[in-house]
């Protein structure tokens, strides 16, 4: 190449090579939870958590997903700390495989049982996962990078209008939760919650960015 003529510019990473990597750096961490490098998928209700810690788990080879929505009830939107510490946490902090009892949102009540290998890495995902009372267990966390508002629009749209006296009611401990007890700024990876780029988070950075541009399901 001739010294008048500009380097090419450095093709951008794609979506799924982003995910590898980031794959491959929480493999690289050290174990959190005994063996375990216990990841965290926190956001608002709606910002895409699911959707990410699936795709995220099978970038990892099927690492085990605990889903935070099995552990929480209608009386106990955020009530499941001891559950999680008592019947995921403390077992894999012993190197066992996990089980926790899942809540049926329908028969509103506990009826059947996930189980939970311990696997080099587990990824536990729903609003909270990166609060307070789990981070100690934490390897990392991820937030979804989505405004409450306009999570809660997609929530709405996907869940219907028989829901909407529900939403309500979880808009109000959502805010209340994140108020008291706020997960995104220990975020070292924050995700996109509608194109799905990952990016480095910073530690330690206020809650002050907030995206408005259209919702669509990742």
């Amino acid at each position: 190449m001739a010294a008048s003529e500009p380097f090419p510019p450095r093709p951008r990473p794609a979506p799924d090579d982003r995910l590898t990597a980031l794959a491959a750096e929480l493999r690289a961490l050290p174990p959190s939870c005994g063996p375990v490098r216990l990841v965290a998928v926190d956001g608002h209700a709606g910002s895409g958590k699911t959707t990410f810690a699936g795709r995220l788990a099978a970038a990892l080879g099927g690492a085990p997903v605990v889903h935070l929505d099995d552990l929480a009830t209608h009386s106990e939107l955020f009530g499941w700390t001891g559950r999680l510490r008592e019947q995921v946490l403390e077992p894999l902090t012993a190197g066992q495989d996990a089980e926790y009892r899942v809540y049926d949102w329908t028969l509103r009540r506990f009826a059947g049982t996930a189980r939970v290998p311990a696997a080099p890495v587990v990824l536990v995902e729903g609003v909270g996962a990166g609060r307070r009372a789990v981070r100690p267990w934490l390897a990392r966390v991820i937030w979804m990078e989505l405004d409450a508002a306009s999570a809660r629009r997609r929530g709405e749209e996907r869940d219907g209008p028989d829901l909407a006296e529900f939403w309500a009611g979880w808009a109000r401990a959502e805010s209340a939760h994140f108020a008291a007890d706020p997960s995104r700024p220990y975020a070292a990876t924050r995700v996109d919650g509608v194109t799905g780029r990952i990016a480095p988070g910073t530690v330690g950075e206020p809650s002050t960015i907030a995206l408005t541009c259209d919702v669509a399901r990742i």
